[in-house]
């Protein structure tokens, strides 16, 4: 567990100016986002001759380290016991993957903190990520919708293969972990000249080992509360929804998430969303039902294959849904009868 200096970041408004994290100092540049008790900067890492090299000395591997010292850094105000171990746990998380598709924590530091009577947080956490400065696919979608542009079938196929692979890395682990919140907001993209865009998955707060034997109600019922409070309700699976007694989960929770994903890819939003606009209709019954609209207007020309695909990820019952590793054959067949004519 990293700390920094301790209580060093207390002499700075963390809102402006710099923060420490460990033995690095960054320079806040702008807010990026915020969400709950949790905000992300655009920070620049400040090297002086007492730096040592700064943060990169602390790294064989260059792939993930900025070229011009700017990184994306997550403040998180913590409250409770509980959400320090909230965070210990996403840190823990974190450091298990190694994949390119896969959000790197860099460096990271947990410092106790007094402020103002009024203040309510004990200690602040500090999270060093690479920054994707083109924004998450929702992001993008948002902006895409607004200009009724969409990507083009080569495009959705590259995105899509990426965030297979980085999740082929997670389940593939000794012990698989499922990441239990794959939606256009936790993907990252970087658009690059004459390649397809770049697709990163972020967000490790709720990823869990995969597989989870249920064997009673109330079993049951702790999964189905603990999901409707860390997986979107848009992108859940059928199972996190309405758990039988006895059944057995597995990371084919994500490929469920997954098959909402390349509908959003597409389109935009989740293949069950419709359900929040209609009159009596239910986001719940949709997805259990696995009752998939696809838009007929605006008409981009996808093939035919890929409402298929989406389709065949998207069996409401787990054990005869398919498995990354299924997936990715597949999409690597699609990918030279479609990107070639793109």
């Amino acid at each position: 567990m990293g700390c920094s200096f301790s209580g060093l970041n207390a002499l700075y408004d963390s809102s402006a100016g710099d923060v420490w994290i460990n033995e690095n100092r960054f320079k806040i540049v702008r807010q990026l986002g915020e969400g709950g008790f949790a905000f992300v900067y655009l920070v620049k890492e400040v090297i002086n001759e007492s730096s040592d090299g700064g943060i990169s000395k602390k790294f064989k591997d260059s792939t993930h380290l900025s070229d011009d010292g700017t990184y994306a850094m997550k403040k998180v105000l913590i409250q409770s016991n509980d959400q320090l171990q909230l965070v210990k746990e996403e840190i823990r998380i974190s450091s298990l993957f190694n994949h390119a598709n896969l959000l790197p924590l860099l460096d990271h530091a947990i410092i106790s903190v007094k402020g103002k009577p009024e203040q309510t947080w004990t200690h602040e956490a500090y999270l060093l990520f690479p920054v994707h400065m083109d924004g998450t696919l929702l992001d993008n979608a948002k902006t895409m919708k607004a200009k009724k542009e969409f990507f083009s079938t080569s495009d959705v196929l590259q995105i899509f293969r990426q965030l297979c692979s980085g999740l082929q890395h997670m389940h593939n682990l000794e012990t698989p972990y499922a990441h239990n919140d794959v939606k256009p907001g936790n993907v990252l993209l970087t658009h690059r000249k004459g390649q397809p865009p770049l697709a990163v998955l972020m967000d490790f707060g709720s990823a869990r080992p995969a597989r989870k034997q249920i064997r009673s109600r109330s079993e049951a019922l702790q999964l189905q509360e603990w999901a409707s409070e860390h997986v979107s309700a848009p992108f859940r699976a059928p199972e996190l929804w309405d758990c039988p007694s006895q059944a057995d989960i597995d990371e084919r929770t994500d490929v469920w998430s997954l098959g909402c994903t390349l509908y959003a890819i597409m389109y935009g939003v989740s293949p069950f969303e419709y359900a929040l606009g209609e009159s009596g209709g239910s986001l719940q019954l949709a997805v259990i039902n696995a009752q998939i609209k696809w838009p007929t207007t605006p008409k981009p020309s996808y093939p035919e294959a890929l409402h298929q695909f989406v389709s065949w990820m998207l069996q409401p019952q787990a054990t005869v849904r398919p498995r990354i590793d299924d997936i990715i054959i597949h999409v690597d067949k699609l990918i030279p009868k479609f990107v070639a004519q793109t």
